[in-house]
């Protein structure tokens, strides 16, 4: 694994290819109140990169242009905090997206464990550390460990998510899944809007 810091934005003409690993870390988990920190990224090669965004300008072309290329798949885990977040800081619609966590809720009937840890752990025999997903993530400079954190969260969510397709075809969910993934950026474009706690489908 090797992992590369960036400070601001991504360098300049950098490709990740037809689908890219995203993720991102804030001071909290509350969207207007917990400011976007970093955003990690992963084209499935072994390398992530690290993006320690500038605030409270959050100018940073080229991921801005990376998370709105129509020709590029971005894979998240639970897509629908990290969208929301890109929305309110970042001022993006991200798509197209694939959110494992969801394939994991489609795919994996047979339980109710569907963390990045536990799904990692089950379908690729990969067992990831979640010690530093609560620490300071705005400080000046992040640790080695908060680096080794970050990177870990897309580094497998290409292998994943082939494991999760196959299971979703072996299902029959495959369309059923994608139909969740196109409705995924109006759910974190609720969120954002205020409607994150309301399930707008409830009878009451």
């Amino acid at each position: 694994m090797t992992v590369h810091l960036h400070r601001g934005d991504l360098p300049d003409g950098f490709d990740f290819g037809a689908a890219v690993a995203v993720d991102s870390e804030a001071m909290g988990l509350r969207l207007h109140r917990d400011p976007l920190t970093v955003v990690q990224l992963s084209a499935g090669d072994g390398d992530a990169h690290v993006i320690q965004l500038a605030r409270p300008g959050y100018e940073a072309p080229n991921l801005k242009r990376l998370l709105t290329d129509p020709a590029v798949l971005k894979i998240f885990h639970f897509g629908r905090f990290d969208i929301a977040m890109l929305e309110v800081y970042l001022g993006v619609r991200t798509g197209p997206v694939y959110c494992t966590k969801i394939a994991s809720k489609l795919a994996r009937t047979y339980t109710d464990r569907h963390g990045l840890k536990d799904v990692t752990k089950e379908l690729l025999s990969v067992d990831m550390s979640k010690a530093q997903q609560s620490s300071d993530w705005g400080q000046d400079a992040l640790t080695p460990e908060q680096q080794a954190y970050a990177a870990s969260d897309v580094l497998n969510l290409h292998r994943l998510k082939d494991r999760l397709d196959a299971m979703l075809v072996r299902e029959g969910r495959m369309g059923l899944a994608q139909a969740c993934f196109d409705f995924l950026p109006a759910r974190a474009r609720l969120d954002a809007a205020g409607w994150e706690d309301v399930d707008i489908f409830a009878h009451s």
